[in-house]
């Protein structure tokens, strides 16, 4: 698919792996999710717009480039999407950052939608939506959908696992939607988890079960 990236540098890759692992403890996994969303990030914010600007090197005036403007939302969905927030400021710390909350039903497995709170002008930012699983998409399609509403057009969706299933539907959903992924696993189970995957993305960063 024409707007999927997959992110497999070696350093993402070789720390993903430790992310999986059960081995891996909550202090270690909250930093890894920091450190491979900030190496994605880097990757996923390749086309940020510059512009010309007149500096000063102690050897003469220059003209160099610079960002062009601070518009920029990061906007995690809650609670694991916190978890990537941290790496994402590293490198845009004028960055804004909204929260939508959204919980999955255990049994429907659809999503709910339970709090949105988003920069004023969000219709003028690039969005950044944070999640590190993409598992049924059904949370990712719905928090885009909130955020389209209130007027936000320029979206990106960055993730560090995604299923196949979630992939389709939040292409099908959002085509004019760029996905950043480190990893595409399997498929989901039964449950709706995604194979290999790494369990609960959320219950690993914040140490609850």
């Amino acid at each position: 698919m024409h707007n999927v990236t997959t992110l497999d540098h070696p350093l993402i890759q070789h720390k993903t792996t430790i992310l999986r692992q059960t081995t891996t403890t909550n202090k270690e996994f909250r930093e890894l999710v920091e450190e491979i969303t900030m190496l994605m990030c880097y990757e996923a914010l390749r086309d940020l717009p510059l512009k010309d600007v007149e500096i000063e090197t102690p050897i003469q005036k220059t003209t160099k480039k610079m960002l062009l403007g601070k518009k920029l939302a990061i906007v995690p969905i809650l609670r694991a999407g916190l978890g990537m927030v941290s790496g994402m400021l590293q490198l845009v710390p004028s960055a804004k950052v909204g929260h939508i909350g959204m919980y999955r039903d255990e049994e429907t497995l659809q999503p709910h939608e339970y709090y949105c709170k988003l920069p004023a002008d969000i219709e003028e930012r690039l969005i950044v939506v944070v999640d590190p699983m993409l598992a049924t998409g059904g949370s990712a399609c719905d928090a885009i959908a909130q955020i389209k509403s209130y007027g936000g057009k320029h979206i990106k969706f960055l993730c560090l696992i995604a299923a196949p299933e979630g992939i389709e539907a939040l292409s099908k959903a959002h085509p004019d939607v760029d996905i950043y992924c480190a990893n595409v696993d399997e498929k989901l189970n039964e449950k709706g988890y995604i194979v290999p995957g790494l369990g609960d993305a959320g219950d690993r960063i914040f140490g609850t079960k």
